[in-house]
């Protein structure tokens, strides 16, 4: 275009007769220049500073007790337990939509309340709720045996200066979503602080671990055990969606992963619970 070149009077020499950009440039001026600089050089190797170098040196940590821990059961879940994965991509806007009611409805009912509902509690609530519906989920395996827990102890994961902690609400679905948005507050707190006692570290029956604040697209989370899943949360992105008419506009998602003990949970009970949530 910018050579008036009329593509008709081209013979192309591509496959199929396609013009390239060697043919156009042979009728343009200066096509040996052109072509002689789009040539790519070879690059040379990259000369390290040794002064730099010598600053560079290797820093050895000793393991602490915690990292110890997290290690050995992290090893523990992934070498006896067969894991499988699932995820689902859900509309996110509802779900913000409904934190930002909430809140403010609260505010206007005390407007001295400083509790502010999470993303992360209306998960937890809606896991709570949702076990209740899919009861398998929310097993152990005991060599021998399984044990179905009567009771819903939800564990979340929280992130400290040297690892991961994994506080537990107890009897998660009969707290109302103000009452386990108070107490995951109360544990957050406590396990930045190094408050956390070892009972309020134990005897969870489901984990759910959320890295959405971090922006994470993608992830999938190591069974807690001797929890039969782990539920990942993932940032929620802004996207086109097709709406029910059809049509596609702005919109807003968010992914769920499920990681599941095949030996408790078969694909159609996990499906199911993510379905369900």
């Amino acid at each position: 275009q910018e050579e008036n070149i009329d593509l008709s009077n081209i013979v192309g020499t591509g496959p199929h007769g396609r013009i390239t950009k060697k043919d156009v440039l042979h009728l343009t001026k200066g096509s040996r220049e052109t072509e002689t600089i789009s040539t790519p050089s070879i690059p040379e190797p990259r000369k390290l500073d040794k002064g730099t170098l010598s600053d560079q040196k290797d820093r050895i940590v000793p393991v602490s007790n915690m990292r110890s821990i997290i290690a050995k059961r992290l090893l523990l879940s992934k070498s006896t337990i067969p894991h499988f994965y699932l995820q689902k991509e859900i509309n996110a806007l509802p779900l913000k939509n409904a934190r930002t009611a909430i809140n403010s409805k609260l505010a206007h009912i005390n407007k001295e309340n400083i509790i502010k509902i999470s993303i992360n509690d209306l998960i937890l609530k809606a896991c709570a709720e949702t076990i209740r519906l899919v009861p398998d989920i929310n097993s152990s395996w005991e060599e021998d045996k399984i044990r179905y827990h009567g009771s819903i102890h939800l564990a979340f994961g929280v992130a400290v200066d040297d690892g991961l902690v994994t506080p537990v609400v107890r009897n998660a679905d009969q707290l109302s979503l103000y009452q386990l948005s108070i107490e995951a507050k109360a544990l957050i707190s406590k396990a930045r602080t190094k408050k956390l006692m070892p009972d309020e570290m134990s005897g969870s029956t489901f984990t759910v671990t959320n890295l959405g604040m971090f922006g994470i697209d993608f992830f999938s989370g190591i069974i807690n055990p001797p929890n039969a899943a782990i539920l990942s949360i993932r940032a929620s992105v802004k996207k086109a969606v097709v709406d029910s008419t059809g049509n596609i506009q702005a919109g807003e998602t968010m992914t769920l992963g499920l990681s599941c003990d095949h030996r408790l949970v078969d694909g159609a009970i996990g499906a199911n619970f993510l379905k369900s949530l």
